[in-house]
């Protein structure tokens, strides 16, 4: 039987933890085809089923090369009808500035994950200047988060130096002020094992031109891993004299076992969740990122082919979706006072106005009993699945990997 005393175990090690409200914003959510059908789909997805309070427009057909196939023709069409949707559903919009048209391109016929000539930057700052200016004169007051490119650590998205991104940065950034100064201006965000990019990216000045530090916490096994990577992103921002801005983990997901078709792994050993583990992911994710203080999370995605919440279709709900709109009910407008760590365990405590208090707490490994301390008076325990059970007076509650939300009341 485990009986963890926070207050009095020496071995533990605290999180820090923000003392803000979390905001509906902290969830944020990727998806590829509401407008235009992914690849082998006929129809384009639905809008999720989960609640989420911003939304990142990646690989959802409004890059540069999408909006300005050609200098000068624009076609906003499906921008657009992405920003009906976000505002009928009140719902922020974060907006990548990236990739060169072929046409724009430095390097038109280099190879790149997307078309010839798009991971190069511009020719010409020129037609980036444009472009930027243009699309924050159009949809001023209606987008107000920006971020430059993507991924610039991998050279298949951008092949140029962190100097060159330092340039558009400071172009993007000057031009989206003048535009609107309550515009807020996302720096690159690098992707795994991208650390070292962030430190050049920073040392050549580009801190200077971002109002937050983005980044992609991508972990091939537990959530947990995100901890010692975060951890080493802030000492990099403080290095460089940017350790007071926001940091936002702009991408993140696993590859996700679908029901009507096979996902296969990324490389050799890494997972392929199954339902309950895709759940507990999802949970831990977003508790120990929260914990560590991320301040928004964007999950990846909604309705990828490997890495969805739904089947490849983008409208069959997977049940891990359902752990993300129970994660999201359990942290959105508390306060988390503490998340400890002691061993394979986590707990961490939330605060809400009027007196509420709970726990959400998972062990890596076998369920286990967990004791409860009398002092906590706790009345009802909470699974991912929504699902509620009293236990007062209980003296103990079962834990494993995925999280359970012990509860004084409900909130």
């Amino acid at each position: 039987m485990l009986a963890i005393v926070p207050a009095i175990c020496a071995q533990l090690v605290r999180t820090p933890t923000p003392a803000s409200t979390i905001p509906h914003t902290y969830f944020g959510m990727h998806i590829h085809g509401m407008v235009t059908p992914r690849p082998g789909n006929t129809r384009p997805a639905g809008w999720p089923t989960v609640p989420f309070g911003s939304w990142r427009l990646l690989a959802a057909y409004v890059d540069w090369p999408q909006l300005e196939p050609a200098r000068g023709q624009w076609n906003f069409a499906a921008l657009d009808r992405y920003l009906q949707l976000a505002e009928q559903h009140h719902v922020e919009v974060l907006l990548p500035l990236v990739l060169s048209p072929a046409w724009a391109s430095s390097r038109p016929n280099e190879k790149s994950s997307y078309s010839p000539g798009n991971a190069a930057p511009p020719a010409n700052l020129d037609d980036w200047q444009t472009y930027v200016r243009t699309v924050a004169t159009r949809y001023k007051g209606r987008i107000s988060d920006y971020e430059i490119w993507n991924e610039p650590s991998v050279r298949t998205f951008f092949s140029g130096t962190p100097d060159e991104m330092v340039a558009l940065t400071r172009e993007a950034s000057r031009i989206l002020k003048e535009v609107d100064p309550r515009n807020v201006v996302v720096s690159p965000s690098a992707a795994e094992g991208g650390t070292s990019w962030l430190d050049q990216f920073l040392a050549a000045g580009g801190g200077k031109y971002v109002d937050v530090i983005g980044y992609h916490f991508y972990v091939r096994h537990d959530p947990e891993a995100m901890v010692p990577v975060i951890e080493q992103v802030r000492r990099i921002m403080e290095k460089h004299g940017v350790g007071n801005l926001p940091l936002w983990n702009t991408e993140t997901g696993w590859r996700i076992a679908n029901h009507r078709s096979e996902v296969k792994p990324y490389e050799s050993g890494s997972p392929v969740l199954a339902d309950d583990e895709a759940s507990a992911y999802v949970a831990r994710a977003y508790v120990v990122a929260w914990a560590s203080g991320i301040s928004r999370f964007y999950w990846y995605a909604w309705d990828n082919g490997v890495m969805g919440l739904t089947e490849a279709d983008g409208a069959t709900v997977k049940p891990p979706a359902k752990a993300y709109g129970e994660i999201e009910n359990w942290l959105v407008g508390a306060r988390m006072k503490l998340c400890d760590r002691y061993s394979g365990l986590w707990n961490c405590r939330l605060e809400r106005d009027g007196g509420y208090t709970g726990n959400i707490i998972w062990m890596s490994g076998t369920s286990k009993p967990f004791e409860l301390l009398p002092a906590w008076n706790m009345s009802q325990e909470r699974d991912l699945e929504g699902r509620t059970r009293n236990i007062a007076g209980a003296k103990t509650v079962q834990i494993g990997p995925e999280p359970i939300l012990i509860e004084n009341r409900a909130p």
